[in-house]
C-alpha cells in the first residue's frame, strides 16, 4: 500500500480525497476538514467516497488507516488509495502546528 507524507498532501490538495477514518471524539478535537468516517462505518458508506482522486485514508498515527485501505482496495475494489504516513499526528508536525491535539 502507499504511503504518501502529510505536506505532500497538502501541496497537491487537488489530488486527493482526504477520509478521516478516526472516532468522533478524535475527531471533534482536531481535523483538516476532510471527509469523516469512523472506521466501523467505512463499509457502509464507501459510496461517499470521490473516485475521480486519490483517497488517502487518515487517522491519528497510521495504523487504522492500513486497515482501511486494504479494505477499500482489496474487499470493496478502489484503486487509487494511499495511507497518510504517521495521521493527524504528522499532519501537525508537517503541514499545521496549531492544530490541537
Amino acid at each position: 500500500m502507499k504511503l504518501i507524507q502529510p505536506i505532500d498532501i497538502h501541496q497537491n490538495a487537488d489530488v486527493y480525497f482526504i477520509v478521516d477514518i478516526r472516532e468522533p471524539y478524535e475527531y471533534e478535537e482536531a481535523n483538516i476538514g476532510s471527509l469523516h468516517i469512523p472506521m466501523a462505518e467505512v463499509a457502509e458508506r464507501a459510496n461517499e467516497l470521490k473516485t475521480t482522486k486519490t483517497i488517502a485514508v487518515l487517522c491519528r498515527s497510521g495504523k487504522r488507516a492500513e486497515a482501511v485501505a486494504n479494505l477499500l482496495t482489496c474487499d470493496l475494489g478502489f484503486e487509487n488509495v494511499c495511507i497518510v504516513e504517521g495521521g493527524i499526528l504528522a499532519w501537525k508536525e508537517q503541514v499545521d502546528p496549531n492544530l490541537p491535539l
